[in-house]
């Protein structure tokens, strides 16, 4: 079950856990999820669904908190379930296992980049954005990108993480604002897929000098890496995790193999201007995302405790 179905993001990791199941064979995927950020919705949705889905069911939580006790009671029915990003399992949900990034070093990672960009000695400020505040695995991505550019650049300062609101056009209106209030920023970095479409926005608008980046593949943000309004974009590959979660879920149900228990880290991947045209091919249709996919869902699958930490070291 995805988080919104009306984002890239979601749309990726459905697409995923379909190919998943798919390597698995033999039994049916369905994905569902609502069409917009909505907690109360999802739980409607995930109640629907425990009512058919006995093999199991993967959840990526729009709020981790909210579903904890309609995911107590699945999995209180036997029917296993598997946490797919969303930064955390929730206290009391009864799951055991969570497919995600470590969100803190994807936020190094952008940090590294944008240190790279920039001389050390460097004076000035960097402004960080969060379309989600308060969502788990935004709020690692801005932990670890600040205190990984305050490691790199200690003469700089680093601003926020600023509400930039998750409405697109709310979300762009805040970066028109941050633009023109900072015009001496050296960068602007904001932590989720929204940020990322509209600093490309802003950065062209204004032909702007300073760096934008932040974290999507989405088609725009990936035409802003290409046409360099963005300088990176790091992707926290929802299609590999969900690879992971619909194949995990159909040996289960096939085989009754055991579900993994822990945090299994899911890999992200950084796209700049020197890989760009190669993740717009990857990006362009099913097949070629499947093809560019497989030799890593192959890897990550082959032996799953070879990726797992503590369930509660998960961030």
């Amino acid at each position: 079950m995805s988080q919104n179905n009306s984002r890239d993001f979601s749309k990726e990791m459905s697409e995923g856990f379909r190919a998943g199941a798919t390597i698995a064979g033999g039994i049916k995927a369905e994905v569902t999820g609502p069409d917009t950020h909505d907690g109360l919705k999802q739980v409607e949705l995930l109640r629907d669904l425990a009512t058919r889905a006995k093999g199991g069911i993967g959840l990526s939580a729009v709020a981790p908190e909210l579903v904890a006790e309609p995911m107590a009671q699945v999995t209180a029915q036997g029917i296993p379930m598997i946490a797919v990003a969303g930064g955390q399992v929730a206290p009391g949900s009864g799951v055991r296992l969570l497919i995600e990034n470590d969100n803190y070093e994807l936020g190094r990672m952008l940090a590294d980049v944008t240190a790279d960009k920039v001389p050390p000695d460097s004076a000035g400020k960097i402004v960080i954005g969060s379309n989600s505040p308060a969502m788990p695995a935004l709020d690692q991505r801005a932990a670890g990108l600040r205190a990984r550019l305050v490691e790199r650049l200690p003469k700089l300062q680093v601003i926020g993480p600023l509400d930039t609101g998750r409405d697109l056009p709310a979300n762009l209106a805040t970066w028109q604002r941050l633009a023109e209030a900072n015009p001496d920023a050296l960068a602007l970095l904001g932590t989720g897929d929204v940020d990322a479409i509209n600093l490309a926005a802003v950065h062209a608008a204004r032909n702007a000098k300073w760096l934008a980046g932040a974290f999507s593949l989405d088609p725009r943000a990936l035409q802003g890496v290409k046409e360099g309004h963005l300088f990176a974009s790091v992707s926290a590959e929802h299609f590999l995790k969900g690879a992971v979660a619909g194949w995990l879920l159909a040996e289960h149900a096939k085989t009754g193999r055991a579900l993994p228990q822990g945090w299994f880290v899911a890999p992200g991947l950084t796209v700049q201007a020197s890989n760009v045209d190669e993740i717009i091919r990857r990006q362009s249709n099913e097949t070629n995302r499947l093809e560019a996919a497989r030799p890593k869902i192959d890897v990550l699958i082959a032996d799953p405790s070879q990726h797992l930490r503590p369930l509660d070291q998960a961030r």
